[in-house]
């Protein structure tokens, strides 16, 4: 059976205590039903442009989420497909997590999202089969040979000893265990064509299955494609150090620890809306970003005075902040003390 080599270093620790302590924060947050579904809308968005991004498509964020709703623009029939695809694999992943009773992975699992990424992208045959060839990986850039995959006659073999590896190994912590899944299919290679973002989803379903989805807010092919260069470079080091993934997995794990502790920021500042719903008796309350930074600022200075306006909004003009003050105050969330420019807004 496929055995992985690495050493745990203090990076790996450091970066798995990083994601333990925001994973912990995100999954207890106190947060309204809107805030929750506009977090996991603004994680596929963001995995779905840049896991194709990063294969070369040439839509930005706006486009893909345009075309996410269902939006017609101008560009490459193949960038649409693409983005179409891996949005129905991103579904595919979280339907998966909710009906898979056994929580394995299987090899028609893996070959189903092959076929759903590369749908009328490859031909019928191609989808969701292994490949047949030998091939090469050139660099997109230089045309340089990166490194070259195991012969075709070794991909179904090497393929059934790491799906044995997911479904029976335990003591690997689900993030390593992500991250080694994600190198191995990059470097098995068993299709023609879509390896990276079968290799990034499978790791991604990975973490689902063990109990890393995290609400399902996160998005690491953002990280990955923040650099392509370092992450393509990470990933060749690999064989260069003999098949050790250390560094490939103190990587991994740093991108989803920067991923998690930018939400976990977020759900601190989002989760003040929770408990301003409870002090209400459970009135939901839907604030604006300008709102919410207005509250978080009361809460922590104790009060917020016009001198204070551009500060805390600059280029905002003080009759929209004014307007803002007034929605709250209406609400009943704060009150003015004093009315001239000097006056405080305090929590009610």
């Amino acid at each position: 059976m496929y055995s992985a080599k690495f050493t745990i270093t203090n990076k790996i620790l450091k970066n798995i205590g990083s994601i333990e302590a925001s994973k912990e924060i995100i999954d207890k947050a106190p947060l309204l039903p809107y805030y929750e579904k506009q977090f996991q809308n603004d994680a596929v968005v963001r995995a779905v442009h840049h896991g194709t991004h990063i294969e070369g498509n040439e839509l930005n964020l706006l486009e893909a989420q345009k075309v996410l709703e269902g939006k017609e623009i101008t560009a490459r029939a193949r960038d649409v497909k693409e983005v179409i695809n891996y949005r129905k694999v991103m579904e595919f992943i979280n339907e998966y997590q909710i009906s898979n009773l056994k929580y394995q992975i299987d090899e028609e699992t893996i070959k189903k999202i092959h076929k759903m990424t590369v749908e009328k992208i490859l031909p019928n045959e191609q989808a969701g089969e292994y490949r047949k060839t030998q091939v090469v990986v050139k660099n997109s850039k230089t045309s340089e040979i990166s490194f070259r995959p195991p012969m075709a006659v070794a991909v179904p073999f090497q393929i059934r000893d790491l799906v044995n590896f997911i479904n029976s190994d335990s003591d690997t912590h689900p993030v390593l265990k992500g991250g080694i899944v994600h190198y191995e299919l990059v470097r098995i290679h068993p299709f023609l064509d879509g390896n990276g973002r079968v290799s990034r989803a499978i790791s991604i379903l990975i973490l689902f299955l063990e109990g890393y989805d995290i609400r399902k807010f996160f998005s690491l092919e953002e990280y990955f494609d923040s650099d392509s260069s370092e992450y393509y470079k990470v990933l060749q080091s690999v064989e260069k150090n003999g098949g050790d993934l250390t560094s490939w997995l103190e990587y991994f794990s740093l991108g989803l620890a920067i991923e998690l502790s930018k939400i976990k920021d977020r759900v601190e500042r989002i989760s003040i809306d929770a408990k301003l719903k409870e002090k209400l008796g459970g009135k939901p309350v839907l604030l604006t970003d300008r709102q919410l930074r207005i509250i978080e600022y009361i809460q922590k200075v104790g009060f917020l005075q016009n001198k204070a306006f551009e500060q805390l909004f600059p280029m905002v003009s003080e009759d929209t902040i004014l307007n803002e003050l007034k929605s709250l105050h209406k609400q009943g969330l704060i009150k003015k003390q004093g009315v001239t420019k000097a006056a405080k807004y305090v929590m009610a």
